[in-house]
């Protein structure tokens, strides 16, 4: 069949932006993982090797290189647990998971938009509601935080659709039998095929070093002093590719693609015998659903079965070493706080204390001598002045009070007559005789 041609439709390039995204973004998540993992895992077999080469160096040999075994001994440790605890903080959620369910579902759905439901009328509006949907469910899996970067590359993108390979699909146009045959199972089984072989070489390499290193292990220990103390390495190394091994959960990975590869097998081999007119519209929609479901349920039990052992491989004991430094300093810091409380608050209650004893004391001290001071004859005389001075300032007052009085009487009585030589002497010796007397001297 002849590849069929169709201009490139909106929601389809929408489409296989977000796939690019969501696809970019685990790749870029899962590598950062598994390098800073792969580096924990290393700082701990070198935490353990300065450890000896620390306890070997004879005393005197080199004073610069004992201090900088000792500082790599300090140091490594606390990066090792340091980097475990950014780690388990960072990406133990296996939020690259989440994006690659979504960049999956939103491939499949790509690919039933374009065999299944070419002839539909409504595919854009189903496709546009799958896309929502799938989206709201990404941002829900990673807690309410999908950060993604602008895809500014080709579309299909190139990190999963080489164009360089013969096989490699357009990605817009409507697919035939063959054309889907070609482009997805095909390119599915051969990848899957690729990929599971070269777990295994991974698995055997890892197996082979295990061995390795626990047949040296007890080499050493069988051969005892003075060799005795690079048991700790070969045990350090071997605790090492256990948990890798562990990580990257190989077991599993091998049985889930060898399932994928025997079912999308089986497809192959009933379309490639298909002939003639048996090459029909049932047989290629029974391909594409088969293969479809084949893929998400292997891309499904893929994930399940990585965080399950995200969860196994937790970080916790290699974490425990800054988390407890941490927690001591948090610690730290509030017995400091209370301290500095309790510093001022003492220091301000013992000040309050001394100056109430003080002015206490002050009160009951001045209200002794005043006591004694009231009694003594200094005081009584001083005291018997002031109550004379105060009875003769109080008589004088009263008595300029009614000499003021009575000359406002008499001015009032007389205040028609002028005091001249024309004056009757009996009414000048009236005014004369009202005149007030006091006890002033004149002079």
């Amino acid at each position: 069949m002849e590849t069929q041609t169709q201009k490139v439709s909106p929601i389809l390039e929408v489409a296989w932006t977000r796939f690019a995204q969501l696809d970019a973004l685990s790749l870029k998540r899962s590598k950062s993982h598994i390098r800073l993992r792969w580096w924990v895992a290393t700082l701990g077999v070198l935490a353990t090797l300065f450890a000896i080469l620390t306890e070997i160096v004879p005393q005197g040999f080199s004073p610069v290189i004992s201090f900088i075994l000792k500082m790599f001994l300090i140091a490594t440790p606390i990066l090792a647990s340091g980097m475990a605890a950014f780690v388990k903080w960072r990406y133990s959620s296996g939020d690259w998971l989440v994006a690659r369910a979504g960049a999956e579902e939103i491939l499949k759905e790509i690919y039933a938009y374009r065999t299944i439901l070419q002839n539909e009328p409504t595919r854009r509006a189903w496709l546009e509601k799958r896309l929502e949907e799938i989206q709201r469910s990404v941002y829900s899996g990673m807690n309410g935080e999908l950060i993604l970067e602008p895809h500014k590359g080709a579309l299909p993108p190139t990190s999963r659709f080489n164009p360089s390979y013969p096989n490699t699909d357009p990605g817009f146009h409507d697919l035939t039998g063959e054309e889907y045959f070609r482009f997805r199972l095909e390119n599915e089984l051969g990848w899957h095929t690729k990929e599971v072989n070269k777990r295994q070489k991974e698995r055997t390499r890892l197996q082979i070093l295990i061995f390795i290193a626990g047949g040296l292990g007890a080499f050493i220990a069988a051969w005892g002093s003075p060799v005795s103390l690079w048991v700790a390495l070969t045990a350090a190394f071997t605790a090492a590719m256990l948990g890798w091994q562990e990580l990257r959960n190989i077991d599993a990975v091998i049985r889930n693609y060898s399932k994928v590869i025997i079912e999308l097998t089986i497809l192959s081999d009933h379309w490639k015998n298909l002939e003639g007119n048996e090459i029909n519209q049932t047989e290629f929609y029974r391909m594409v659903r088969s293969a479809e479901d084949i893929l998400w349920a292997q891309n499904m039990e893929y994930i399940k079965s990585q965080q399950e052992a995200l969860k196994d491989a937790d970080l916790e004991e290699e974490a425990s070493l800054i988390t407890r430094v941490i927690k001591e300093q948090r610690e730290s810091d509030r017995r400091l706080k209370k301290a500095f409380a309790d510093a001022v608050v003492d220091y301000t209650d013992d000040a309050l204390q001394e100056a109430e004893e003080n002015l206490t004391e002050t009160f009951r001290e001045t209200l002794g001598s005043l006591a004694e001071e009231a009694s003594s004859e200094l005081v009584q005389a001083e005291l018997a002045a002031m109550q004379e001075a105060l009875e003769e300032a109080v008589e004088n007052f009263t008595e300029k009070l009614g000499l003021s009085s009575t000359m406002q009487s008499i001015e009032e009585d007389y205040k028609g007559v002028t005091v001249d030589a024309n004056v009757p002497m009996k009414v000048l010796n009236e005014i004369l005789a009202r005149n007030p007397k006091t006890g002033e001297i004149k002079g």
